[in-house]
């Protein structure tokens, strides 16, 4: 998937905008599946095509996965332009 494929995917944009609101967060897919009132499955999809693309960063510990949201500065600039524009 694409960052221009996500203008068309409100999981992916809502996941988004969980993490630029709360951009210290690791979570897990139940908790941002929690967070954003989606199933699990879909979540854990989701959040797996953000890894791909840079956007969220993965976290593995022996028992669970975390994620949590980019550091890298030109991504974070493209996603909030990318925010202001949908919420225009």
């Amino acid at each position: 998937m694409k960052f221009e494929e996500l203008l068309n995917s409100p999981i992916h944009i809502q996941i988004i905008e969980f993490f630029d609101q709360n951009p210290a967060s690791i979570d897990t897919p139940r908790g941002v599946a929690a967070w954003i009132n989606s199933d699990r499955e879909t979540v854990k999809k989701a959040l797996t095509e953000l890894v791909e693309l840079n956007i969220l960063i993965e976290y593995r510990a022996t028992a669970t996965t975390g994620y949590g949201y980019t550091s890298n500065q030109a991504i974070l600039k493209k996603i909030k332009k990318y925010l202001s524009n949908i919420k225009k």
